[in-house]
């Protein structure tokens, strides 16, 4: 895994997603009672070899100004965010903080030091400079005395990777971020495993026509996990990679929150 090195100024990127109001008041507490904000993080699958990001800070904000913000860890490293697919997460910060609510989190990621890894062959990610003045992320996390608040930040790979250009004139790839927030309280999980495991099938989560989770079942035993779901009911879309193989679909596969729906083996036919 690359790791790069750091040599401009880092941007700021906010994140944008819906904001999801808790009925509580902004700030922090007066009383001096704190609680706990674990930031993980995990990805949406790509057909890439690796696409590695250079994060340099997690800070949170629980104010409406630049002068909130709270640092909750910084990992100063480099994630292949291939590796974090199949329910598998990264930690990239834990801190103890003045119970309130943050409305906001924001990454420091570095200007350079990104890459994505294509049949053996590694690019540099450039970061769009429209990218730096950075889009907000609202999460209103309520942070409680006693009580570790963990934030989901689901890094989309395939969506964030741009390719600018063409064969013939050249190829620039861009990063820009697709990431969407959840707060793992209040979401289940999905599992089961694929047969043939030949079918090399991406899985993925539908409610309506939104795909709100996706994994590519592991190559050596066909298992896969879809995590950080809302309590609802989905539809499982296993599609092979393989040709050879069709599309199966699960319907009415039920989430409850903190539990983890097993769908035991999904059988995909040969076309």
């Amino acid at each position: 895994m690359t790791t790069g090195k750091i040599r401009n100024i880092p941007f700021v990127l906010l994140l944008a997603v819906s904001v999801v109001f808790m009925g509580c008041n902004s700030g922090t507490n007066a009383d001096g009672d704190t609680g706990t904000m674990e930031v993980l993080m995990h990805d949406a699958p790509a057909d890439y070899d690796e696409v590695n990001v250079f994060i340099e800070s997690v800070e949170v904000n629980n104010s409406d100004n630049e002068e909130g913000w709270v640092e909750v860890n910084s990992p100063q490293q480099s994630y292949d965010l291939l590796e974090l697919t199949n329910g598998a997460t990264e930690v990239l910060g834990s801190a103890e903080l003045p119970a309130g609510t943050y409305e906001q989190i924001r990454l420091i990621l570095s200007s350079d030091g990104h890459s994505v890894v294509i049949d053996g062959q590694e690019h540099d990610m450039f970061v769009p400079s429209g990218e730096q003045t950075g889009v907000k992320l609202n999460v209103n996390a309520e942070i409680e005395p006693d009580i570790t608040y963990t934030l989901l930040l689901d890094f989309d790979a395939a969506r964030s990777v741009v390719v600018r250009g063409n064969q013939q004139s050249g190829e620039d790839y861009l990063l820009k971020p697709v990431i969407k927030a959840t707060n793992q309280a209040v979401t289940g999980n999905i599992a089961g495993v694929v047969e043939p495991i030949e079918a090399n099938p991406f899985v993925y989560a539908i409610a309506g026509e939104d795909t709100l989770s996706s994994t590519k079942a592991d190559t050596s035993n066909g298992e896969f996990k879809l995590i950080g779901l809302e309590e609802g009911t989905y539809t499982v879309s296993v599609d092979p990679t393989n040709e050879s193989f069709a599309t199966e679909n699960v319907e009415d596969v039920e989430v409850t929150v903190g539990e983890t729906n097993e769908l035991g083996t999904i059988t995909v036919s040969e076309n």
